[in-house]
């Protein structure tokens, strides 16, 4: 069956509303982790996951970083316009991120229909000094507005205005008013490239001593960034998943990444169904390398549905020579790192080129996540979830998680 044909009611469970986790553990690395390993599954704590790693291999973790991405605007005459910025709007995150004076942005915003006309202001203070922050909504798509902001003191980057103005977005199913702490628990450790409105949750487990005890165990680490955006909690509304658009996000891996990830491969684990979509998009991203050695960027790009269909689903080009094409690519075009969207959709009968194992939290039902799960485990993803529920597994962003093995 073509994944375009799954129904995702068949990928739904109840989940009680008790079960969600509104508010981490104090330790991070104390959280319970559920081990699937060849149809057998198992109970331990994420401090104890260097044991259950093979040696000789990598760890391949998404090092993005969240940004305060919910700036709320008072208006003259009473009442607040919320601003939640997604991405960048023409422009990748990076410039966007260090703009100076103004800086465009696709947004959802709170309260659209009272802003009539007419730019919104806001007084900021940063390092002490004022700053008068003004947003203009430049106009509407169909997924989004597209929203100008723009500031008076110029030598402050758009990073900084976010962080005298924006607020954490916390998943709109934690129901409860962002916390102070929610500022660093709602952040990887190893976070370091701003850019994503929502945390690659299965790294918010991670310690600086589970890190270190990985590499205590011969174990290499890798990093890629993938920002995550919005679309990570979009419902499947339609009958099929034909009609489920993914939305794309944009990767960014160097040279040094891909070099190692090509060193293990065979023994590759990966932290996050983000990490999980970026190294199976490099596959398929160096299997159009094979085919064509001059292909552009925007056809490397990886479209939701294209792994399922000709000529890429007849690949059997092996994944050391996949990504070998790719690197040789990069060098070709004189770039140390790979910037570029993936829209790869991962469902039941995907075969995994990359990845032998993901370490993840557990999903929202009906979610894409949840076909993901499913590619991996197959019908087992119910027993791995109905065992989470029966043993006091806590759900979502700030839950615990599982290693699943992937055969």
């Amino acid at each position: 069956m073509h994944p375009k044909d799954l129904s995702i009611e068949n990928y739904s469970y109840p989940l009680p509303v008790d079960r969600i986790a509104l508010h981490p553990l104090e330790n991070r690395d104390h959280s319970k982790l559920l081990v699937y390993n060849s149809k057998t599954i198992t109970e331990d704590r994420f401090l104890n996951l260097a044991h259950h790693l093979r040696k000789n291999s990598v760890v391949v973790f998404n090092n993005t970083k969240v940004i305060p991405a919910r700036i709320f605007f008072p208006k003259t005459t009473g009442g607040i316009i919320e601003i939640f910025c997604l991405e960048p709007f023409e422009m990748d995150h990076t410039l966007a991120m260090q703009a100076r004076y103004v800086s465009c942005w696709k947004c959802m915003i709170g309260g659209a229909s009272k802003w009539k006309s007419g730019p919104l202001t806001r007084a900021l203070f940063y390092e002490g000094v004022a700053i008068n922050l003004t947003a203009r909504l430049i106009q509407k798509n169909a997924d989004a507005y597209v929203v100008e902001f723009s500031w008076d003191v110029p030598s402050y980057s758009f990073t900084q205005i976010l962080h005298a103005a924006g607020e954490i977005p916390l998943p709109p199913y934690i129901k409860r008013k962002v916390e102070a702490d929610d500022t660093s628990r709602y952040q990887t450790i190893y976070a370091d490239d701003e850019g994503s409105v929502a945390a690659p949750t299965a790294g918010l487990h991670f310690t600086n001593e589970l890190l270190n005890t990985i590499k205590e165990k011969d174990i290499s680490l890798a990093f890629i960034t993938l920002h995550v955006g919005a679309g990570t909690f979009k419902p499947v509304k339609s009958n099929t998943m034909a009609g489920h658009s993914m939305h794309a996000e944009f990767m960014d891996v160097t040279r040094q990444a891909i070099e190692s990830i090509l060193q293990y491969i065979g023994n590759i684990t990966t932290v996050g169904t983000t990490t999980l979509r970026v190294t199976e998009s490099l596959y398929w991203m160096g299997v159009k390398c094979c085919s064509d050695t001059n292909i552009n960027a925007d056809n490397l790009a990886i479209r939701q549905w294209e792994v399922y269909e000709k000529p890429l689903i007849d690949s059997n080009i092996d994944p050391k020579q996949a990504l070998t094409s790719l690197l040789e690519w990069m060098i070709q075009n004189d770039l140390q790192r790979l910037v570029i969207p993936t829209s790869i959709l991962i469902a039941p009968g995907y075969k995994f080129r990359i990845s032998n194992a993901l370490v993840t939290n557990f999903h929202q039902p009906g979610s894409t996540l949840i076909l993901l799960v499913a590619a991996i485990t197959g019908e087992n993803w119910r027993n791995i979830y109905d065992y989470a529920l029966s043993n006091d597994f806590r759900f979502l962003s700030y839950g615990d998680g599982c290693l699943l093995s992937i055969s």
